[in-house]
């Protein structure tokens, strides 16, 4: 444990005895845009029928550079990858304190509340050659672990409420102006803070797997030495439509590490998590889809600064993998298998 960070479980201890559901207000604004060091965005995505995966973000304030703005990112089948980071002014960012009604310029996020505990999510963005308007329609209801809410030290703060954590998705893709008719399944969250989440964290996971039955949402969040080298550990899990688990308590396993150039660090080709040897799931890395070196997002002198004197090598991956799933629940034992997407960041 670490004195210096106060979890978001309600307990008994690093888990949800009782699991509340999400209110629409926790998809909502929460942040003060005029506070200084504050961010915040929604993130959507979708892997589709055709072969494509893309992603959506609205951000009230970029988690890195605190500009307001939309990013498109389509990955095509072929696996080439085409990302559009758009900024607006932050006059240019409307949005509601109380449910999830998103603008920035002309792009949306919209929810019909109709079926309160799976709704219809609407998201629009489009800017020149490359957009995406898709309809996102709940399949297992909204969860975040505990309140919600992380506290690190005596003022900072880090939100998370998944809104989607598995949903069909339909509509249209916009790709080199070509506009196609798109189906397939996806996922939305949503995340606010108001400090340098790099300042403290090494590294983190975050991924989920679908399965014929099962959800599972889950993330790693490694910090650094200011917060005691402690391991924040969150994970979701749903049969059908009901989640059915909300804990931090489970034990990972990182093995067969890996060398990207491109990226300039490390990531484990197998991921194994056991939770309280009831349940568990593994998974083995088959593609890296993206690998990034992030030190390419900063201005030059800001990038010489980190590379040289702070010495940080901050890097991005997006994997494919297998996963292998065991469950055991109401008496019977579960074994699922199938592919999932899930992503590692460094921050260090």
């Amino acid at each position: 444990m670490s004195t210096k960070i106060k979890e978001a479980w309600l307990g008994p201890g690093r888990k949800d005895g009782e699991i509340k559901p999400i209110q629409p207000k926790d998809d909502a604004l929460h942040i003060d845009m005029k506070k200084k060091g504050t961010r915040e965005w929604w993130y959507f995505d979708a892997r589709l029928d055709n072969g494509y995966t893309v992603v959506g973000f609205f951000r009230a304030k970029h988690e890195r550079t605190g500009k307001t703005g939309v990013e498109i990112t389509i990955y095509k089948p072929n696996g080439e990858k085409i990302q559009k980071v758009i900024d607006y002014l932050h006059s240019d960012f409307i949005a509601s304190q109380d449910f999830p009604d998103v603008q920035i310029g002309k792009n949306y996020i919209k929810v019909d509340y109709s079926n309160k505990e799976l709704p219809n999510y609407e998201i629009f963005l489009d800017e020149g050659e490359y957009g995406l308007h898709l309809k996102y329609t709940a399949l297992v209801h909204g969860w975040k672990p505990g309140n919600g809410h992380i506290e690190f030290g005596k003022s900072n703060y880090f939100g998370w409420c998944i809104a989607l954590p598995r949903a069909d998705v339909e509509g249209t893709i916009k790709v080199d102006n070509q506009t196609m008719q798109v189906k397939g399944i996806g996922y939305h969250d949503h995340n606010w803070l108001n400090f340098n989440f790099a300042l403290i964290i090494d590294y983190w996971y975050w991924g989920r797997i679908y399965s014929d039955n099962f959800t599972v949402i889950f993330a790693y969040i490694k910090c650094n030495k200011r917060m005691d080298n402690y391991p924040i550990q969150v994970l979701m899990l749903a049969k059908n439509e009901n989640v059915i688990l909300s804990t931090g308590e489970y034990e990972l396993i990182q093995e067969n590490f890996e060398y990207n150039e491109k990226a300039g660090n490390k990531y484990p080709k197998v991921l194994k998590f056991n939770i309280n040897n009831q349940h568990e799931f593994i998974l083995e890395v088959q593609e890296i889809i993206d690998a990034d070196n992030l030190l390419y997002e900063l201005g030059p002198i800001t990038r010489f600064l980190a590379k040289n004197l702070l010495k940080l090598r901050p890097g991005y991956f997006r994997l494919n993998s297998d996963f292998t799933l065991k469950i055991k629940y109401d008496g019977k034992s579960y074994l699922e298998k199938g592919s999932t997407l899930h992503e590692m960041v460094i921050t260090k």
